[in-house]
């Protein structure tokens, strides 16, 4: 049976075809802005909020997938305990989160759900930390050119397995945490199911 990703992330299907998961992607078209406000006002912790993402986005494409397997992942930027940064949407929102970034350490928490015919079956929560070096202004303008759009929609404005890695002092924590999969948790569980070979 082959696993369904409920997720268009380039990064998130290169992870799983690298290490050979046969599967499906499929967009889960759950409205995050929204959930994702209506969290902050309840108080929501932000690892409760990434879990929530993610099962959310597992539960429901499993609905319109009976029998089957389906993977959902969200990725939430902790800038300081309780506080977060959503993605940056334009090149402004971009140099507004990295100047704030700037210097300083944060966290990624990366959450994975497996749901089945609408019921959760998996979930696991990783975190890694980053520190963002201390990078002139007119880095970082340069960095905005370079990038242009193709970060715009990810947490934090940056991939670091491309131009992003320079943004960097230390990266503590699994690199594909940091790519926004906790791939060797799936991979365990994908093997305990007996869905890859043991």
């Amino acid at each position: 049976m082959t696993l369904i990703l409920a997720s268009e992330s380039i990064s998130r299907a290169a992870m799983l075809r690298a290490a050979g998961v046969p599967f499906e992607a499929r967009p889960a078209h759950i409205d995050e802005q929204g959930i994702t406000a209506a969290l902050r006002a309840e108080g929501a912790r932000v690892r409760d909020v990434a879990d929530r993402l993610a099962e959310m986005k597992a539960v429901k494409l499993s609905l319109g997938a009976p029998g089957r397997f389906v993977l959902g992942s969200d990725q939430m930027l902790e800038v300081e305990r309780g506080r977060w940064l959503e993605k940056p949407g334009d090149a402004d929102g971009l140099r507004a989160q990295l100047r704030e970034l700037r210097g300083r350490s944060h966290r990624l928490l990366c959450a994975a759900v497996i749901a089945r015919d609408g019921v959760p079956a998996w979930r696991h929560i990783e975190a890694a930390t980053l520190t963002v070096r201390a990078f002139s202004d007119a880095w970082l303008e340069d960095y905005v050119a370079q990038v242009g759009s193709a970060v715009f929609g990810s947490v934090g404005g940056y991939h670091v397995e491309g131009r992003g890695v320079q943004l960097f002092e230390k990266i503590e924590g699994d690199q594909f945490v940091v790519r926004g999969l906790p791939l060797v948790a799936v991979l365990a569980w994908l093997r305990a199911a007996g869905m890859m070979p043991a």
